[in-house]
């Protein structure tokens, strides 16, 4: 039984209340080709996806994302910053808090049309104030539509990459998707879904059936993997991405092979801290072997103003849900990137 609550304006109508102005749609434009000449291959700079695990509350958002526009000036020769705001938060057991979309107050009940206005409320003054736009996962395929102008990235989680949704939904997004690879790890499966995602797709869309032209700007992203007994196991190591770049090769049929190394989640075993040490290991493999250097375009990293996590929101931009590296770390990570990228 589903109980109405509130009826949900269409993102038509969405857009229409809260447009894009057309003085920050250049800006939108410019980012998205930066994004787009890194996968595929055209800029030799480093794409990072950068910022909160989750982005659950505005305030901490803007001023996380205005301390990245202000670090941008020193580093845009060599790096293309865009900030994570993710606003979907997936629970493995279904229950908890689930991001913004869903509750623009994390301590107050859900409130979907609040939370659609609040995240485009929350971009444009991120675009305004920092020159920067921004990336979020796309974790409700349907809901993509009410940010799909706002958006330079768009990330499918390990537990979507299967789905043919998601792929479906990618093949029409205009900005680089990355896709993760599924918590069992399987490389094939992971480039089947770029493939699907790269090919032209006919699918029912909101009332529509639509039509895709297909988008070459999707990637693979590795995250690590989930073994059957729950244990972690990375795979940012030197063999398994050259094992993707073999497997990109090997097919004729996907476009600009690219893979950006995702430094959390599995990788890291979820300990944030080791992202710096996972990130200078890549780093140094892609001084090693100019292979390794052309395919890994660059990394999803977790940080946010304050380091570590709490359970509820009392310390200013500390992350609720999975503990993230705090501003120090981060700017100290991000220059250090710049000089060895």
């Amino acid at each position: 039984m589903f109980e109405r609550q509130i009826l949900i304006p269409s993102a038509q109508e969405i857009h229409a209340a809260q447009p894009l102005p057309h003085s920050l749609k250049k800006l939108k434009e410019e980012r998205d080709g930066l994004v787009k000449d890194v996968i595929a291959g055209r800029s030799e700079k480093l794409l990072m996806i950068i910022g909160p695990c989750s982005a659950h509350e505005s305030a901490p958002v803007l001023e996380y994302v205005k301390r990245l526009g202000k670090l941008n000036e020193k580093v845009k020769d060599r790096l293309v910053l865009v900030p994570r705001i993710y606003t979907n938060k997936p629970r493995t057991r279904g229950i908890g808090y689930k991001g913004m979309f869903f509750q623009p107050d994390p301590e107050n009940k859900e409130d979907i049309l609040k939370g659609i206005q609040t995240i485009r409320e929350l971009h444009l003054h991120v675009m305004d104030e920092s020159g920067l736009t921004a990336a979020d996962e796309m974790l409700y395929p349907e809901n993509y539509s009410y940010f799909e102008d706002v958006l330079s990235y768009v990330a499918v989680g390990a537990r979507s990459s299967e789905n043919q949704m998601h792929r479906l939904v990618s093949s029409g997004a205009e900005v680089p998707v990355g896709i993760k690879n599924p918590m069992s790890g399987s490389i094939p499966v992971l480039l089947n879904s770029v493939f699907a995602a790269q090919c032209p797709q006919v699918f029912k869309y909101g009332e529509w059936q639509v039509a895709t032209q297909g988008n070459e700007y999707a990637h693979a992203v590795l995250r690590g993997m989930v073994d059957s007994y729950g244990n972690d196991v990375p795979n940012y190591h030197y063999e398994t991405v050259m094992r993707v770049l073999e497997d990109y090769k090997s097919s004729d049929r996907l476009k600009n092979p690219a893979v950006v190394i995702d430094a959390n989640h599995s990788n890291s075993g979820k300990k944030f801290r080791q992202q710096i040490r996972i990130v200078e290991e890549v780093l140094q493999n892609r001084a090693y072997d100019k292979f390794f250097k052309k395919i890994v375009k660059g990394f999803m990293i977790e940080s946010f103003l304050v380091e570590g996590c709490q359970k509820h929101n009392v310390v200013f931009g500390q992350s609720i849900t999975d503990a993230c590296l705090g501003w120090e770390d981060t700017e100290r990570l991000i220059l250090d990137i710049a000089e060895k990228a």
